[in-house]
């Protein structure tokens, strides 16, 4: 299967002992390949469990150099202790882990790096693949049959879809940025074609993909082919994975191909920590929020953050976390963990402050669940319904219209999901809402913060297409609805319909003399200001990073184009709900 020609190696480097390219059989012939770093005492230890199709044998500072760079300026403290060598994008230091007693294992996904096979990410063959190799790993004479997972985002989503199948050696879980709802995550924002799969399988998944062989890269550790030994042609490569866009345009509802790469939350009952980020619009903020809530663990814990992506889980703060969960868990250590409240939050405030706060429930119990109604004569959010029966029109793919409170008298801080309803109308059988929350200072210059995926992110995002506006009466709450989204429901141009618009969670403090907007907008969000470039980064930063919703053949004008018209009346209040926490 293409793996037959790799040699396992064994050498002690840097304080461990490091097995390199270790065969692990699955059940129908294909061999993974993983790198085990372990103590050198030889004693039995836990394992921190990874698997990913980035490329196990790709560093960090080569495959993501500009994100490498960046976090070490910020954060010197992360190549502290450590000679970086070992580092790898989204994975733990084993220089960091090792000394404390851990195993660190490392396994190259089917169809990456050094695996063989078809390359499919989050699919079902690929759960199955991780399930094994935890029940492999732990049957090995360095494990002392413990088993916990860490990573950030790849590595963190495949432990919601594997931990419901309940593998007998898997401890606990520490899911750091991970999405979980393949439709409503990944691919499909409010059933709107997401561009962000077409654009993370080329520049992460097909450079790392086995059999690029000569033509791909080689680590800087060991001197080996990244994706080889095998090269194979442009033709074999891509018969050989999964085609993302073909897959989203074949999918336009949640069937039963996504659902079946989305995890059953009650099925999770192991010990988890769930760190979401503020700024992760588009992707990862949602799945953590709503695995914490909705896991049948008893044993949970959340926190959310702010900064890049990738910085806190490398920030002394981060693996400071990370230790005193895996060494309560799988250590039996006094680490104080079980006196850790069950929320942590880094409570955000404009100019990248955050203030660490500890709570002991998601959403918060205290919440003031708060309407703001756009005010369509003043183009104002006010607390009271204007109640005047109206219309406000805007282009169907444009930047549509923004509604600012007045300044504040106070503070207000936002902490929590969030939901809007709207009565719209189209020219045409159908219209996108893309809704932002947004904060002004008192110049009116608009206040973003460094996102996950984009330096310049406002608020909070939510999508919505109108025909898909059905909602599940049993799962919808008040602040988060739920669209079921398994049918289409055209409009009749010109008359209106009702949307119930999720906006995904968020937190920020605003200050006294701000304004919060409400922008209802035609198309994606983009900051006030010429677009950013930077080295290494492979999509052009506008303030969504690689989360744009422009597939032709998902909006074409002819469907999505025209007019798009709000209407206001006694029976028809438009309005944003927003989670007021008080003693801002």
């Amino acid at each position: 299967m293409g793996g037959d020609t790799i040699t396992t190696k064994s050498e002690v480097r840097d304080g461990m002992q490091i097995d390199w390219d270790v065969p692990i059989p699955m059940d129908d012939g294909v061999v993974l390949r993983a790198d085990v770093f372990r103590p050198l005492d030889g004693k039995p230890a836990p394992v921190i469990f990874t698997y990913g199709a980035f490329g196990k044998g790709l560093a960090f500072q080569e495959g993501n150099k500009s994100a490498w760079d960046r976090m070490i300026a910020a954060f010197p403290e992360v190549a502290e202790g450590s000679t970086c060598k070992y580092q790898v994008w989204e994975l733990v230091d084993p220089e960091k882990w090792v000394p404390d007693g851990y195993v660190c294992l490392r396994i190259d996904a089917r169809g990456s790096g050094r695996s063989p096979g078809y390359l499919d990410p989050w699919s079902t063959r690929e759960t199955k693949d991780i399930y094994d190799c935890i029940e492999w790993a732990a049957a090995q004479p360095w494990c002392n049959g413990k088993v916990g997972m860490n990573g950030i985002s790849y590595y963190a989503s495949n432990q919601w879809y594997v931990a419901q199948h309940k593998p007998p050696h898997l401890v606990a879980l520490c899911i750091w940025e991970g999405a979980a709802d393949f439709y409503r995550e990944f691919i499909r924002h409010g059933g709107i074609y997401c561009g962000f799969l077409d654009n993370l399988y080329p520049r992460a998944f097909h450079r790392a993909q086995h059999g690029l062989g000569e033509r791909g890269l080689r680590s800087r550790v060991t001197g080996e082919l990244v994706s080889g030994p095998p090269t194979l042609s442009d033709e074999e490569l891509k018969k050989n994975r999964r085609d993302i866009e073909r897959f989203i345009l074949d999918h336009p509802f949640d069937d039963e191909a996504c659902r079946e790469r989305t995890p059953d939350f009650a099925k999770i009952d192991l010990p988890l920590l769930s760190a979401a980020n503020w700024g992760g619009q588009g992707l990862h903020p949602r799945g953590n929020f709503e695995g914490y809530v909705a896991a049948a663990s008893k044993q949970k814990w959340l926190e959310a953050h702010g900064d890049a992506h990738w910085t806190h889980f490398y920030t002394n703060y981060g693996v400071n976390l990370q230790k005193r969960f895996f060494g309560h868990f799988l250590k039996g250590e006094d680490t104080g963990w079980d006196k850790q409240p069950r929320v942590q939050l880094q409570i955000r405030h404009p100019g990248e402050k955050f203030v660490q706060r500890h709570e002991s429930e998601w959403p918060l119990a205290r919440t003031q669940w708060t309407k703001f109604y756009l005010d369509p004569q003043h183009m104002s959010l006010v607390r009271n319904d204007p109640r005047r029966t109206t219309t406000l029109s805007y282009e169907a793919l444009g930047d549509g219209k923004v509604f600012l409170t007045p300044p504040l008298a106070a503070p207000m801080e936002i902490t929590g999901p969030l939901a809007a309803k709207l009565h719209l109308s189209s020219s045409t059988a159908d219209a996108d809402v893309f809704l932002v929350l947004r904060v002004f200072d008192p110049q009116g210059k608009e206040v973003t913060f460094i996102g996950s995926n984009d330096p310049r992110t406002p608020i909070a995002n939510g999508w919505l297409r109108a025909s898909h506006r059905k909602l599940d009466p049993v799962k919808s709450l008040p602040y988060r609805p739920w669209h079921t989204h398994d049918e289409a429901r055209p409009l009749k141009p010109g008359e209106p319909v009702e949307l119930d618009v999720e906006i995904w969670p968020t937190c920020i403090v605003v200050p006294p003399g701000y304004r919060i907007g409400l922008a209802v907008r035609g198309r994606d969000y983009a900051y006030d200001g010429p677009p950013l470039t930077l080295d290494g980064v492979k999509y052009t930063l506008t303030g969504v990073g690689p989360f744009l919703h422009v597939h032709p053949k998902d909006r074409p004008a002819e469907v999505f184009g025209g007019t798009n018209t709000l209407h206001f009346g006694p029976d028809k209040p438009n309005y944003v709900l927003l989670p007021v926490i008080p003693g801002a």
